[in-house]
């Protein structure tokens, strides 16, 4: 798996992000180990988590996420050789939604617990809280840089604006800037006028301060549960857009020709994109997986691109 920088850091990750949201709810620890040993043996060494993972889910009460990810590091023994990304800012069980200073501090050291480790390499602001100046928030990520319990920051479900204000305030205080922005994005764009609140899917608008400040996007909900390989599968109402149907058509079409699944596709163009989209890929079994994995095989034509991101109504 090639290895990337995010942004001006010396975060050098896979290109696939290992999503392990439901590892210790809707996978045993079993099924969990099975896949994060799937994923390291294939050359990746990038995992997304968060402290909120996954109370929704029955019998979930968050936390489960990271507890797993962490005693898997201590067996395998591989934390040097892995980075571990986990987010703060949504509620779970007592905790309520905030990104407030007290919050991010206690948070932050639960998840050091849980994950069993020293030091968050990327800690992201999962939301943004409009109501916590972002001078509070941007200070208590600096506070823990200072003492060794961060690396670096990224932001999650922030507009360009929201950005641009955070880089702002940290450059004038000589404290951490967000080094990359985990959004909703896929292939098949979000239908105008329509909302996923409280998740915000990437814009061009996003696309172009990203690519000028030189911060990485990494993509979450990219293969959209299922949608472009299983029929059962419901599509949300966003995307229900003008052009779904075109890019849908598209989609199959280059897939069939180069002989690749729909899912390997989407993640092959988003690898290719401009700027570049790392995507966070999840499975519930190794044959999932090893399909996403895959995916880094397949070698679009510019044409293919072309046709791909231009298709429409």
């Amino acid at each position: 798996m090639e290895i990337v920088q995010i942004g001006q850091t010396d975060l050098m990750v896979s290109t696939l992000c290992f999503g392990a949201m439901y590892l210790g709810t809707k996978q045993t620890k079993a099924e969990s180990y099975r896949l994060l040993d799937q994923f390291t043996a294939a050359g990746g060494n990038f995992f997304d988590s968060a402290n909120i993972y996954a109370h929704w889910i029955l019998g979930g009460l968050g936390g489960e996420s990271e507890t797993i990810l962490g005693s898997w590091m201590k067996e395998r023994k591989n934390r040097e050789k892995v980075h571990i990304a986990t987010k703060v800012g949504f509620g779970y069980q007592e905790v309520r939604s905030s990104l407030r200073a007290a919050v991010i501090e206690e948070e932050c050291n639960k998840s050091l617990t849980r994950l069993g480790i020293d030091t968050i390499d990327l800690y992201y602001a999962h939301n943004d809280d409009r109501s916590t100046p972002l001078e509070e928030t941007l200070e208590a990520f600096y506070r823990l840089k200072k003492m060794g319990k961060i690396r670096y920051i990224g932001a999650s479900n922030y507009l360009a604006w929201r950005l641009e204000e955070s880089r702002c305030i940290s450059q004038s205080n000589d404290w951490l800037e967000y080094c990359c922005i985990q959004q909703r994005h896929s292939y098949l764009r979000k239908k105008t006028g329509t909302s996923f609140d409280p998740q915000i899917a990437a814009n061009d608008d996003l696309m172009d301060y990203c690519r000028n400040r030189d911060i990485q996007i990494v993509a979450y909900s990219a293969l959209l549960g299922g949608v472009y390989t299983r029929d059962d599968v419901f599509l949300p109402e966003q995307y229900h857009g003008t052009d779904t149907k075109n890019r849908l058509e598209v989609l199959k079409s280059v897939a069939s020709d180069i002989g690749a699944t729909p899912n390997q596709v989407v993640l092959a163009w988003m690898l290719k994109s401009d700027p570049f989209v790392l995507p966070l890929v999840a499975a519930s079994s190794t044959e999932q997986m090893e399909e996403n994995i895959n995916a880094l095989e397949v070698n679009l034509t510019i044409e293919q691109m072309e046709n791909l991101t231009n298709a429409g109504p």
